[in-house]
């Protein structure tokens, strides 16, 4: 409660100075305190938790995403309460085709209030653009209070702090059904080689034309082709180290260097093998026209036994799976080298100000606190790396795992390269590229195109 004793003068005098101005648009928040509160009376809320971020009846912040589906859902009702003692519109809008559509609206002039970025490469792009505002210091002073220094790097630009951390997500996870793993005798890998004899123990024994070792999916809209990106950076992370990775991700070794070409066609060994994929879908190509949201969900017929996806996945499955040690399906970690080797990707979004006014300053401050944080994670279906977040509030153990990584100190862990990447590289030639490379293109090839659409310094 530190930090929101610390914010109280300053949003209340703009809340009364709110009430004089025009209605504003939009506001994302994640609910607050976690539902309801002791003193309040059956049916109301105890609006006591919010009363720093004071009254701005009528007016409204839209917020940005590419949020859709069972995640928009839990977004939105994470705003309820702060929107009912606050008197703040919530109004969400998720879209597939959120990194370009960003880009249009903001040069046309019709900018969110609030965008939630998961790409600090396009954060960088809007920053020296003009269009992101500095933020308030209240929304200064949450970050500097529940996030590490690297996670406010991530939403610094040239030295200057622009977007604050938000939900956070651990990548190096593989899906899979503990019963299917239990009736055929098959032990969860805890290295690299351990994983390929697995998959082809599984090919061998299981594999018809129908059912194969692995699902995929990489078509996410205007954002296909995400998640073999990240398949690729898992395994650069695992070959050649954090050393390798960074300089990868600043450039300083080509795209198409051969420690890289070597990492993707290891990768290219489960994703472009027809004996390996794609359980229950199709062959390999289809994985590039098959949702990731959709990509897993044949683990729950038996048509396939793992796939690799971030903790948020966990959102994805059909209301009423069960996700546990025991459950209907879990998640394991995407094993290194050696059982020693434990390198984490890891992704995360960032609320970016495009538009002024004290309402809008309410809702990102409030978006950075830790007791957004804590009701988002109590809601389900994310995690955060805020240092307030008690792993017991998550909704599954694979989410508290993930919360737990996040909050070691010792981690060594990367952000996730394509979205470190400039904008035209990471949202752009790297995404396509790995949908021509699904669809039979060689990797030499596809490396080579991905490395010549880098922007000269």
């Amino acid at each position: 409660m530190t930090n929101r004793r610390r914010t109280t003068a300053s949003l209340a005098g703009a809340a009364a100075l709110a009430l004089t101005l025009a209605a504003c648009g939009g506001a994302d928040d994640l609910g607050g305190g976690g539902g309801g509160g002791g003193d309040s009376t059956a049916g109301e809320t105890d609006c006591s938790a919010f009363e720093e971020y004071g009254t701005f009846e009528g007016e409204s912040v839209d917020i940005f995403s590419s949020i859709r589906e069972v995640e928009a859902d839990q977004l939105q009702d994470s705003f309820a309460e702060f929107s009912e003692c606050t008197g703040i519109e919530v109004v969400h809008n998720g879209s597939g085709e959120f990194e370009q559509q960003l880009v249009v609206q903001a040069e046309g002039g019709n900018a969110p209030d609030l965008a939630i970025i998961p790409q600090p490469g396009l954060l960088q792009r809007m920053v020296r653009d003009g269009y992101v505002k500095a933020p308030a210091e209240s929304v200064v002073a949450n970050v500097d209070e529940g996030w590490s220094e690297d996670w406010k790097g991530y939403g610094t630009v040239d030295g200057e702090f622009y977007a604050a951390p938000l939900m956070a997500s651990v990548k190096s996870f593989v899906w899979y059904s503990p019963t299917a793993f239990e009736e055929n005798g098959y032990e969860v890998p805890t290295t690299w080689d351990e994983l390929m004899t697995l998959t082809q123990t599984i090919a061998d024994e299981q594999g018809s034309e129908t059912v194969k070792p692995w699902c995929a999916g990489i078509e996410s809209g205007g954002a296909t082709g995400w998640p073999a990106t990240d398949f690729i950076e898992d395994v650069v992370l695992r070959t050649g180290g954090g050393d390798v990775y960074d300089q990868w991700v600043n450039h300083e070794i080509p795209f198409n260097d051969p420690q890289i070409v070597e990492a993707v066609d290891m990768a290219g060994a489960i994703l472009k093998n027809e004996d390996y994929v794609n359980g229950g879908i199709g062959d390999s190509r289809s994985i590039a026209t098959t949702s990731f949201n959709d990509g897993g969900l044949p683990i729950l017929d038996g048509e396939c036994f793992m796939y690799r996806m971030a903790s948020f996945y966990e959102a994805q499955w059909p209301e009423g799976t069960e996700v546990g040690p025991d459950g209907d399906v879990f998640a394991f970690y995407l094993p290194g080298e050696t059982a020693d080797e434990t390198p984490l990707l890891v992704a995360g979004e960032f609320v970016a100000k495009f538009n002024e006014s004290e309402a809008i300053d309410a809702v990102q401050t409030f978006m950075a606190s830790s007791e957004w944080a804590n009701t988002r994670v109590e809601i389900g279906g994310v995690t955060s790396a805020n240092k307030g977040v008690d792993p017991e509030l998550a909704s599954s153990d694979v989410l508290r795992l993930a919360i737990e990584l996040l909050q070691q100190e010792d981690a060594v862990a990367r952000f996730d390269g394509s979205d470190l990447m400039p904008s035209e590289v990471g949202a752009g030639a790297f995404w396509t590229g790995m949908v021509d490379w699904i669809n039979g293109a060689e990797t030499s090839a596809v490396l080579d195109q991905i490395e010549a659409a880098w922007p000269a310094s």
